[in-house]
């Protein structure tokens, strides 16, 4: 990587060595295999299709350059279509595939995408639905057949010597400072903004992230690829696969990563941390489900993986360990291909408890933290065991600089930092600041370099008392709970803190009927005495740890989980904040009019 600084300089590294399964995806139940050549030549056959349609560099600025949209689930031909757009100088919008309509609308507009990707017929009635809205956009192009759109495959035809040198011609003038995608952030409050970032920008942290990924054991090269590719976490590891010779399968769909996994048998994936809360919710409905004494070794097994520390480790805790994996933590790893070393984790806080327990089972979970306006790495714990710890997003990359702030914000500089919010200079002039960018997430560093977030600077809310509270440490400590699924902490403006629960369905049916109690639905159940003083029981506990006005003092059950559908999560799976209080205003308003102490439920 010493010698590249556009994304696509990963073409001619791949070409050195080239793959029989660089990509590799799924159709009609069959696993297909795209080699190294097979994808450069329809890279360069899309490029040329798309000078063909016009697509150019206009007046060389971010503004004059066409702009691609491109809305699928990861696949191939999402990232042929990326590299292709890089080669032509133009620039990529992705969208997540699950936007609204009027998101869609709203982002093609304000990007003046001139045509767009879609990948199934699901998709093409949604672009196709508000064409008319969007005066730029010319044409929508589907990867699968669907009538109504024009198949993506009648672009590929052989690229002539002329379109070759064309191709060639504008992508050596494309520089390390041109913004190669603008990614808009859905955001978990406000109107989304587009983020511009350049090849230096996702280069930079690619090359910085290529030496943490070489830490990592594995005997193939091989990846599992199944969170949104528009979001640049997953692109920016897409990219450091690319450029270390590993070949990525894709899943099918998120319901289909367990059987996908067993099957592609990778060494590592990406993930965020409510995947691993589902993960683990299965293996402990199923441990459960054992009796005798291999129930009774499936549970000391999760104590010992509880136990975990990345150093220092007793001797007795090292054999304990070693008769735990091979009793059970082996069957985990088996169940998933038997060949996952690590697990990249970001988007979100992940509970210290999941961190040890699959770290423990020797899939070791290496968190970072980073924002789309960042590359998104700004700091990751590594597979070195020293270079990680438990409660921290890692030490930072090595050429990134972070300053916390007099308010305990954190800045960050570094060539990773973006190019600034699409014809928003106002809005970028807020953010950076003599080239500090602010995170808006409250943190520290440790003596050691480890960087820890404590806190999202603006949901940091005042109680009407005059005092503080920071939901996000409450909320991520009391969900290691494996009876709390979901919560929200809540408290602005109130007399004290409360909180809206999700209870772990899966888990609570296990309690009850370890406890005989009849468990007909999620409504029936929350309304149960037992079930109400066991989540108030398990709320007090943590209690112990906070302070007075951090202690939650009122909790409503909720019968349903907040989704992406649904409304109450972003697409990265952040909390809505807003759109929850909102939506449950009523249930919010009941906690501060009852008795403090007492279980609330909704319907």
């Amino acid at each position: 990587m010493d010698r590249a600084t556009r994304l696509f300089d990963c073409i001619p590294i791949q070409a050195q060595k080239p793959q029989p399964d660089l990509l590799n995806a799924k159709i009609n139940g069959v696993w297909k295999a795209y080699s190294t050549a097979e994808v450069h030549d329809k890279v360069y056959q899309l490029a040329a299709a798309l000078l063909r349609m016009g697509i150019s560099t206009g007046d060389g600025t971010t503004e004059g350059r066409d702009k691609i949209g491109l809305v699928s689930s990861g696949r191939p031909e999402w990232l042929i279509v990326d590299l292709a757009v890089q080669l032509v100088g133009a620039v990529l919008v992705p969208l997540y595939p699950n936007s609204s309509l009027k998101e869609i609308e709203q982002i093609l507009i304000e990007a003046e995408v001139k045509c767009i990707f879609v990948s199934d017929t699901e998709l093409c009635s949604k672009v196709s639905a508000i064409k008319d809205h969007v005066p730029s956009l010319k044409a929508i192009f589907s990867f699968d057949d669907v009538s109504e759109c024009i198949n993506w495959s009648t672009l590929l035809k052989n690229v002539t010597d002329t379109e070759r040198s064309e191709i060639d011609k504008i992508s050596v003038n494309v520089t390390e400072d041109d913004v190669t995608t603008i990614i808009f952030t859905s955001g978990t409050t406000g109107r989304p903004k587009g983020v511009m970032l350049t090849h230096k920008n996702i280069v930079s942290n690619v090359s910085a992230s290529s030496l943490i990924l070489g830490q990592i054991p594995v005997e193939q090269k091989k990846a599992l690829s199944f969170l949104p590719l528009n979001h640049i976490f997953e692109k920016m590891c897409t990219y450091i696969y690319l450029f270390n010779g590993f070949s990525i399968h894709y899943a099918e769909s998120m319901d289909t990563i367990g059987a996908n996994m067993k099957e592609a048998q990778p060494y590592i994936f990406t993930a965020v941390p409510r995947l691993l809360e589902k993960v683990f919710e299965k293996i402990m409905i199923e441990g459960n489900k054992l009796t005798g004494i291999k129930r009774n070794i499936f549970l000391w097994s999760i104590k010992v993986a509880e136990q975990f520390e990345n150093t220092g480790r007793s001797a007795w805790y090292n054999i304990k360990l070693a008769i735990a994996d091979k009793l059970v933590y082996s069957k985990w790893r088996a169940a998933i291909g038997g060949n996952v070393k690590a697990i990249i984790v970001g988007s979100s806080a992940c509970p210290i408890r999941l961190e040890r327990i699959f770290t423990a089972a020797g899939m070791v979970v290496m968190q970072g933290y980073g924002l789309t306006e960042t590359s998104p790495v700004i700091a990751v714990n590594q597979y070195d065991p020293y270079k990680r710890k438990f409660g921290t997003v890692g030490p930072l990359l090595s050429d990134v600089e972070v300053k916390i702030a007099e308010d305990g914000e954190i800045l960050t500089k570094g060539p990773n930092v973006m190019a600034g919010y699409y014809k928003n200079p106002e809005l970028t002039a807020e953010v950076i600041e003599d080239g500090w960018f602010h995170t808006g997430d409250i943190g520290e560093l440790d003596s050691n370099g480890f960087l820890k977030i404590t806190d999202r600077k603006k949901e940091i809310f005042k109680t009407s008392g005059g005092k503080y509270v920071a939901p996000v440490p409450i909320e991520n400590r009391m969900k290691e709970s494996p009876l709390i699924e979901q919560m929200m902490v809540i408290g602005a403006e109130r007399k004290f803190t409360s909180a809206l629960i999700v209870p772990s369905y899966p888990n609570l049916k296990l309690w009850c009927d370890q406890n005989k109690l009849k468990y007909l639905s999620h409504k029936q159940i929350i309304d149960e005495p037992q079930v109400q003083a066991l989540f108030q029981s398990i709320v007090e506990g943590f209690n112990k740890e906070f302070n007075h006005v951090e202690q939650v003092k009122k909790i409503t059950l909720m019968p349903d989980e907040w989704t992406i559908d649904g409304g109450e999560l972003t697409p990265t799976g952040k909390m809505k904040r807003r759109i929850i209080m909102d939506k449950y205003k009523n249930e919010i308003e009941r906690m501060y009019t009852s008795d403090i102490g007492s279980v609330s439920v909704t319907h």
